[in-house]
């Protein structure tokens, strides 16, 4: 009788300690997640403003969500911007055309 005592207490132990692992591996892959779509959410809103309010505009709304401002261009009527926050830089694009 003592020896399933012993095999209950060890089994739960291991559990715990496999369920730890596995949970400390997700937290840097879901933080680099969010990341990213923060940083993608911040360079469209950068992008759009881009369109009608030029690089200043787009260095402005980058900043507020955030980030940075680390790419810029034009192409005719097309924006191009890249925004970084933390390690994850994203790239979005946008024109006034319809």
């Amino acid at each position: 009788m003592r020896d399933r005592g012993s095999a209950a207490i060890l089994t739960v132990l291991v559990a715990l300690a496999c369920t730890f692992a596995v949970t400390s591996a997700l937290v840097p892959v879901l933080t680099g997640l969010v990341e990213r779509q923060h940083a993608q959410s911040a360079a469209d809103a950068a992008a759009l403003a881009g369109v009608t309010g030029g690089r200043v505009a787009a260095g402005e709304l980058a900043a507020a969500n955030g980030g940075a401002l680390v790419g810029w261009s034009v192409a005719g009527r097309q924006v191009t911007v890249r925004v970084q926050i933390g390690d994850q830089v994203a790239v979005a694009r946008a024109t006034d055309e319809p």
